[in-house]
C-alpha cells in the first residue's frame, strides 16, 4: 500500500527542506499536498485524505492544533484517521502536552537522524500493532485506534483550569452594557471573531474567542461538543444518533439541534 502525506508549514524554505528530507528518509511516501496555513491544511487534508499529517504548530490564522481538531472532526466516517506529527520550536516542557495527541513530534530545525527515527516509527504504526510494539521506543508509542487518538486530541484541546469561574457576561449593545448570568446561557457558538451567546429568549454577541471563554467556564457545567460549540449540559434534553453514527443534541429551551463532533462523541455513550 502506498502511503501519502501532507505538510503544513508557512515558511516555504522549511517546507521544502522537510519535503527533501522526507524523500530521503521515506522514499515510498508520496507527498500529495503542501499547505501554507492552517485553513489550507484542513481543506487539502479533507480533499486528499493523506495517511500522515506533518503540522507546524504556529501558522497564520488557524494554528496546527486547531487544524488537527478540524481535520479529525470532519474526517469522513469509515476512513482510518491519519497519523499526526507536530513540528514545533517549543521546548521540551511544552512538548509534554503534544505527546498526548500526536503520533510523534519534531523540533525545528528538523534533524535528519530524528526524522529518520520518526519515519521508522510511523511505518511500524502503519504496518500494524505488532510491528509498532517491536519498533524502537521514542517520545510516545500511543495506540493506533481512532478512539485513542480522539481521546488524546480532546485532552490536548481542553483549556487549562482557572481558579475563578465566570459568573456574569458583560455584553455591549451600543452605549449600553447588558449583564447576562452565565447560568442562563444554553450554549455558546463561535462566529468568526465573536461568540454567539444563546439564552432561552435572546442571542448576544461577545468579542472573545471560544478558546479564551472556555478557560473561564466550569467544565462540569459546560461541555464542548464541537470545535465551535459549547453547551450547558442541563439544557440537553436528548442525544440522537443516526445510522452513520453522528450525534445531534435536542435542547430543552431552544428549537435548534446541535451537532456533536467525533472528537467529543465519547461524552454521550449509553450507560
Amino acid at each position: 500500500m502506498t502511503h501519502t502525506a501532507l505538510i503544513a508549514e508557512d515558511e516555504p524554505l522549511l517546507a521544502r527542506a522537510l519535503q527533501a528530507e522526507l524523500a530521503r528518509a521515506w522514499p515510498e511516501l508520496r507527498l500529495v499536498a503542501l499547505a501554507q496555513d492552517g485553513d489550507e491544511a484542513v481543506s487539502l487534508a479533507l480533499q486528499h485524505l493523506p495517511t500522515v499529517l506533518w503540522l507546524d504548530i504556529r501558522m497564520p490564522g488557524r494554528d496546527g492544533l486547531d487544524a488537527a481538531q478540524a481535520i479529525v472532526e470532519d474526517w469522513p466516517q469509515g476512513h482510518a484517521l491519519p497519523l499526526i506529527v507536530f513540528v514545533t520550536a517549543y521546548d521540551h516542557y511544552a512538548l509534554q502536552a503534544f505527546e498526548r495527541a500526536a503520533a510523534d513530534y519534531l523540533l525545528k530545525p528538523v534533524q535528519p537522524e530524528r526524522l529518520q527515527a520518526c519515519c521508522q516509527r510511523l511505518q511500524a504504526r502503519l504496518a500494524g500493532p505488532e510491528a509498532a510494539a517491536n519498533a524502537s521506543t521514542g517520545p510516545t508509542c500511543p495506540p493506533t485506534e481512532d478512539a485513542a487518538l480522539l481521546a488524546r486530541l480532546r485532552d490536548l484541546l481542553s483549556p487549562a483550569p482557572t481558579p475563578e469561574r465566570l459568573q456574569v457576561l458583560q455584553v455591549s449593545q451600543g452605549a449600553h452594557i447588558t449583564l447576562v448570568p452565565v447560568d442562563e446561557v444554553i450554549y455558546f457558538e463561535a462566529a468568526d471573531k465573536y461568540v454567539r451567546v444563546m439564552t432561552a429568549a435572546k442571542e448576544h454577541l461577545i468579542r472573545l474567542s471560544l478558546r479564551e471563554l472556555l478557560s473561564q467556564l466550569d467544565p462540569q457545567q459546560f461541555w464542548q461538543i464541537h470545535r465551535g460549540t459549547v453547551v450547558q449540559w442541563r439544557e440537553v434534553a436528548q442525544a440522537l444518533r443516526d445510522e452513520t453514527g453522528k450525534i445531534t443534541l435536542c435542547l430543552h429551551r431552544r428549537p435548534e439541534r446541535l451537532a456533536v463532533s467525533r472528537v467529543y462523541a465519547g461524552r454521550f455513550k449509553a450507560l
